[in-house]
């Protein structure tokens, strides 16, 4: 019961990734609590407590080489999100309470 269940869960959350633009909020990290400058920990964002401020999201996310940083607003699983610019593109952002932007 327990194995099926989780296949079920696990069945549900690539149908939900494959159809929303933002990857849905990892679990947990199962990584490092601190990224080094530069590094993404996780190919998503990884759900958790987020301290950063609304002013500290967009630095990550311009520190990352993006440019009109527009919209964010920290969502249910603690992941600031947005709009903004890079290569000439404007796309969906995120940063996660450990900086990873994605």
């Amino acid at each position: 019961m327990k194995r099926s269940l989780m296949l079920a869960s696990i069945g549900f959350l690539f149908a939900t990734a494959a159809a929303a633009q933002n990857p849905p909020a990892q679990p947990g990290p199962n990584n490092n609590a601190i990224n080094s400058a530069g590094q993404n920990n996780s190919v998503a964002p990884v759900a958790g407590r987020n301290s950063f401020t609304e002013g500290q999201a967009k630095s990550k996310i311009e520190d990352a080489g993006f440019t009109g940083v527009s919209d964010l607003k920290k969502d249910d699983n603690g992941v600031w999100r947005g709009k903004a610019s890079k290569g000439g593109k404007t796309t969906q952002v995120s940063v996660d309470f450990q900086g990873n932007v994605n």
